[in-house]
């Protein structure tokens, strides 16, 4: 597995894993390309992505993070977060849905810590964001 900028080839793949993760934000997968956006891949088979921004000089946001429902519970999403982690030491912030509790534990273990709460945060369910915080 490798993992790479995501490049305009990769926009279908990760339009079909987003589909297939309710659970993930549902944004329009072309616009991740204006972000940092990095694929996991396999032999050209995109098997997850990551979507940050950075928002302020000392400051970077996870926007999104899905893996194939095939490939889960494989490293995929940790490998991804940790490439990204690695690459740019500063504050990471992130919300999760509340109910996405394996999401949690994912970034639970990676380092972040839960920092607050937004109420109605999220909808397509309307619930709340479990807003997270790492210090690198």
């Amino acid at each position: 597995m490798t993992i790479r900028a995501a490049a305009v080839d990769d926009v279908a793949a990760i339009a079909a894993i987003q589909q297939l993760s309710p659970e993930a934000s549902q944004w329009d997968p072309a616009s991740y390309l204006a972000y940092d956006c990095s694929v996991a891949a396999s032999d050209e088979r995109v098997l997850g992505f990551l979507v940050t921004r950075q928002t302020a000089p000392d400051e970077r946001e996870i926007l999104n993070l899905a893996v194939d429902p095939s490939e889960r519970h494989s490293g995929i999403a940790r490998a991804l977060l940790e490439c990204e982690l690695d690459r740019d030491k500063t504050r990471w912030f992130l919300e999760v849905r509340e109910s996405n509790t394996r999401a949690i534990r994912v970034y639970e273990k990676a380092g972040f810590r839960v920092a607050g709460r937004r109420e109605s945060y999220y909808s397509n369910p309307a619930e709340p964001g479990i807003v997270m915080k790492f210090n690198s």
